[in-house]
């Protein structure tokens, strides 16, 4: 169940919080500083915050692609106006 709970607290963490565990996590597993048992629970951890990651770029990117259709749209609208 700890377990568990864990994968989905990565949900909850801003990006920014989560590439900064996720910094921690590699460079704990660099340095050897965790055993081998650990090593593979952090690098499961550190996968589930990648994936969170750029689950959080892709919605950026998608809003981004939004708001530039939107001006390109007013732009249009206005070039027509004129």
């Amino acid at each position: 169940m700890p377990e568990e709970k864990k994968k989905n607290d990565v949900g909850k963490l801003s990006f920014e919080d989560a590439i900064k565990e996720l910094t921690n996590i590699v460079g704990q597993i660099e340095q050897g500083e965790i055993p081998l048992a650990d090593s593979l629970e952090q690098y499961e951890r550190g996968m589930s915050l990648i994936k969170h990651c750029r689950g959080i770029l892709q919605e950026a990117e998608k809003r981004i692609e939004k708001i530039s259709k939107e001006e390109e749209s007013e732009d249009s609208d206005q070039q027509t106006e004129d």
